[in-house]
């Protein structure tokens, strides 16, 4: 981890902290919430023990990096604005590109607007589909789960105040930790509610690991984060014009059969049902993880380097 080095590089208007390491092709790794660049540690010496150079940063609004006071200012153009100009302030054309939960839908977006800049993808948890004609994403969860859904929750400015209320690090453990693949839910006087009992670290996560990430949250608080989620909405009218767009790079596809994503009413049917590979002409392979979890890449370290390695090697 030592070896890992740390750059702050003006992209897009916004200072962006960037961990790197190794020499040779680029990988570009993007991560989601809540998360950090460190998401990717165990990818990252991997990937560069092969000759490859891993790129994590931390995105707008998380970490080390920038967060703009504007909502408005977290949309989809926003994020992949900022990873292209990442990549051209590094001196690269082209990248294999990794993404999980939120750095999953980044990555959609940024194939779908830059393909060009794009090797190959190899994505994590959330699929991708094509834009609804007509109905807003956050109206859709909202008919469908309610108020209290934690999408819908998030919406609410201030929400970022109440998650304050509680201990951070108890609070980052309920959602690495939990095993449970139903939709999160969370009353109006969350804080008030949140009393979990003590967490156990499972094996592939350690306190040190646990203390980073709550150091950094506590620093930054969550309104970076949550401004991804109000742009939801934001994004579905800005992407009007890419309705009914494929992914045209070669994709591979990873999820874990309890991740909360995997079990979404209809996502495994349209999965393997052929809808999936409709929308991504060039995805050449899915993989269901038995008995995992949404945090995949840290919870299964080994298994995903050897699927991102085996994939981005044929390109």
């Amino acid at each position: 981890m030592e070896k890992i080095q740390h750059n702050n590089i003006k992209v897009n208007g916004i200072n962006m902290h960037v961990a790197e390491i190794g020499e040779g092709p680029a990988v570009l790794f993007v991560h989601g919430f809540p998360e950090l660049w460190y998401t990717w540690r165990h990818q990252m010496l991997f990937i560069a023990s092969k000759g490859y150079r891993a790129i994590a940063p931390d995105l707008r609004g998380f970490g080390d990096t920038e967060a703009p006071p504007s909502a408005t200012s977290y949309t989809a153009f926003h994020i992949v604005g900022d990873l292209v100009c990442l990549l051209d302030s590094l001196g690269l054309d082209k990248v294999y590109l990794v993404g999980h939960d939120w750095g999953a839908i980044i990555a959609w977006h940024l194939c779908m607007f830059r393909p060009e800049r794009i090797k190959a993808l190899v994505n994590m948890s959330v699929v991708y589909k094509s834009r609804h004609p007509s109905v807003k994403p956050v109206e859709l969860m909202r008919q469908i789960y309610g108020d209290d859904f934690y999408v819908c929750r998030f919406q609410e400015i201030g929400w970022e105040e109440e998650f304050a209320k509680v201990d951070t690090k108890k609070l980052l453990a309920t959602f690495y930790f939990k095993r449970i693949p139903t939709p999160p839910k969370m009353p109006k006087d969350f804080a008030n509610c949140f009393n979990p009992p003590p967490y156990t670290l499972p094996a592939w996560f350690t306190e040190e690991d646990l203390d980073y990430f709550a150091s950094k949250y506590r620093a930054t608080g969550f309104s970076g984060p949550f401004n991804y989620y109000r742009c939801f909405d934001l994004n579905w009218e800005l992407c009007a014009a890419w309705i009914g767009s494929k992914i045209m790079v070669p994709v591979k596809f990873i999820v874990g059969d309890i991740d909360l994503m995997y079990n979404f009413p209809g996502i495994r049917e349209y999965i393997h049902g052929g809808e999936f590979k409709e929308a991504v002409p060039q995805l050449e392979q899915v993989v269901v993880m038995e008995g995992v979890g949404h945090f995949i890449n840290q919870e299964k370290p080994q298994e995903i380097n050897d699927h991102i390695y085996d994939f981005i090697t044929k390109f």
